[in-house]
């Protein structure tokens, strides 16, 4: 898995009935877009250092002029 700072991680419910969660990418720690992740997330607005595990996935957004190194 790897992500850029801006991209969206989505964390998809283990259970029926339960929301699944999503952030923004606001940190990295390593050069290369693995993990581990600073994600604020929706829902609370606070940033915490997340591992994803393997029921999440990164939405990557196209490149944006204004953004660089998006």
């Amino acid at each position: 898995m790897k992500a850029s700072v801006g991209d969206r991680l989505i964390v998809e419910s283990p259970s029926a009935g339960t929301p699944r969660r999503d952030g923004e990418i606001v940190g990295l720690h390593r050069e290369d877009g693995e993990p581990p992740y600073d994600v604020r997330w929706s829902d609370t607005g606070r940033v915490s250092l997340v591992f994803p595990g393997p029921d999440a996935h990164v939405h990557h957004f196209p490149e944006d002029p204004g953004h660089p190194g998006r």
